[in-house]
């Protein structure tokens, strides 16, 4: 993997952030100090390690220190949380969501019921 290769994922890795989070800025790092609090902690210490990488790659004793397995293990975890969702599965998200609190206050409303029962005699 070379130097540029690196610099590639952390590209995609920022638009993708430019994308979902809404969070402006130059490159990675500058994205990440904006928008770090939006991500999970390990997809944040994945883009970190990503845009320090990229820093690195552009030094020619530095990229060959850089560790490529670990460094498309981050771009993994980014892009895979990163990664917009359909919107077919943004539909089914919504509704399942709405399934859930209504299927929740059902449940809630029955067993006051079934308490209001038990507690006026009628069983």
């Amino acid at each position: 993997m070379s130097g540029l290769d690196v610099q590639q994922m952390a590209r995609r890795v920022a638009e993708l952030m430019e994308a979902r989070l809404h969070v402006r800025g130059a490159d990675l790092s500058q994205k990440l100090r904006r928008g770090a609090r939006f991500l999970p902690r390990k997809v944040r210490k994945s883009a970190a390690y990503l845009a320090r990488a990229a820093e690195d790659a552009q030094v020619p004793r530095l990229h060959m220190r850089l560790d490529q397995a670990e460094i498309a293990k981050a771009y993994d975890t980014c892009v895979r949380y990163l990664k917009p969702l359909g919107a077919g599965a943004r539909r089914k998200a919504i509704l399942l969501d709405i399934l859930t609190g209504l299927a929740g206050g059902i449940f809630v409303a029955c067993l006051f019921v079934l308490a209001l029962l038990v507690w006026r005699g009628f069983l």
